[in-house]
């Protein structure tokens, strides 16, 4: 879903991308209501939700408000993307209070409208449009440009909607892939494994869970910091190796918990340092690849990045349980790996040598 939506993004204004994904989605939703075989739910959740989701969730909003901001893009992307985790605090709770109230079937219906009615307006009122100079207006809202003046923007495209052969073969989409997919990797096991670790060293149940709410909080406010950040340093790959160090604190934090105390520290710590994932993905994409190519760019990162390493990070974490019988061996190896993502992220270059000479549109 992501790949398709990122682009056609670079070719159709959001508000029908968006549009599209919040009916499909809520559709899924809704249906999973009659679902009377696990193929039907698999159908309808599996296929109908998760291309819906895709259509109106990160790829179209992140992209498109990257593309209207240069000087002020990280604080706008780190904006936007709190809309995921406020969206999380309020939906789930609401859901499950309809679900145990009513049923199940209440539960996913309250879900599917919430989804069509919000997401079908507000993508007609604030996603209307495609690129600013498409309206003879410029990023951050600078006056258009007149002359040879040129608006301030970022490095120059590869070009709009680019095939995916050379995005592919680009060894800077290479290395931020596999960066940024290390994080999110290791920020799935973490998710999964946290709570029955911290029950295996001796926590209370509730407590343990209680640590993954601490952790959303703190993503929070990562978020809008990296974002902000990414504004003020020279390179926002800064902004992306300090968010992946602060993760490895929290698992060095996580491998001394033995108390509540210490385990809310660990989920303060490394929620702050997850909280990096949302915003500087889109912003790296866009600082390197350029506005008009962010769709395409930013939709195969996602599917790379989200579908492949955020599906191997579970996996992983139970793997290395089940061969150690201990769950200090993959923090520890995670540690490792979000030292050897920072390292590598901090390589990342800033524009192709050949394209070095062509201005950004």
């Amino acid at each position: 879903g992501g790949l398709g939506a990122g682009r056609l993004l670079d070719r159709v204004a959001p508000r029908w991308i968006a549009t599209a994904g919040a009916a499909t989605g809520a559709a899924g939703l809704i249906l999973c209501t009659v679902a009377r075989t696990p193929f039907e739910l698999y159908l309808y959740y599996g296929v109908l939700y998760g291309l819906g989701s895709a259509w109106a969730g990160t790829v179209p909003v992140t992209s498109s408000v990257g593309k209207w901001f240069v000087r002020r893009r990280g604080l706008a992307i780190g904006v936007s993307s709190m809309g995921t985790g406020m969206g999380t605090i309020v939906l789930i709770p609401a859901a499950a209070f309809v679900m145990e109230r009513y049923s199940w079937k209440a539960g996913f219906l309250f879900v599917g409208l919430a989804l069509l009615v919000p997401g079908v307006l507000i993508a007609q009122l604030l996603l209307r449009r495609t690129v600013p100079e498409a309206y003879g207006l410029a990023p951050d809202g600078d006056r258009p440009a007149t002359g040879n003046d040129r608006p301030a923007a970022g490095p120059p495209p590869l070009s709009a909607s680019p095939p995916a052969g050379p995005i592919l073969s680009d060894s800077r989409f290479r290395l931020l892939a596999l960066c940024h997919g290390t994080a999110v990797m290791v920020s799935l096991m973490a998710f999964v494994h946290q709570v029955p670790y911290a029950i295996d060293n001796g926590i209370e149940k509730v407590a343990a869970a209680a640590s993954l709410g601490a952790l959303g909080l703190a993503g929070l406010v990562g978020q809008f910091f990296f974002g902000w950040v990414s504004d003020r340093m020279a390179d926002p790959k800064y902004s992306a190796a300090l968010g992946y160090m602060a993760m490895a604190a929290g698992l060095v934090i996580l491998l001394q918990a033995r108390t509540v105390e210490m385990l809310l520290a660990y989920a303060m710590v490394f929620g702050f340092g997850y909280g990096c994932l949302g915003p500087v993905l889109p912003i790296l994409a866009a600082d390197r690849f350029g506005r008009q190519a962010m769709g395409a760019v930013f939709g195969l990162l996602i599917f790379f990045v989200v579908g492949l390493g955020g599906a191997l990070g579970p996996l992983l974490g139970g793997l290395v349980y089940d061969l150690a019988g201990s769950y200090r061996w993959a923090w520890m190896l995670d540690v490792g790996l979000l030292i050897g993502a920072a390292a590598g992220v901090m390589t990342l270059a800033r524009q192709r040598r050949e394209a070095a000479s062509k201005p950004d549109v």
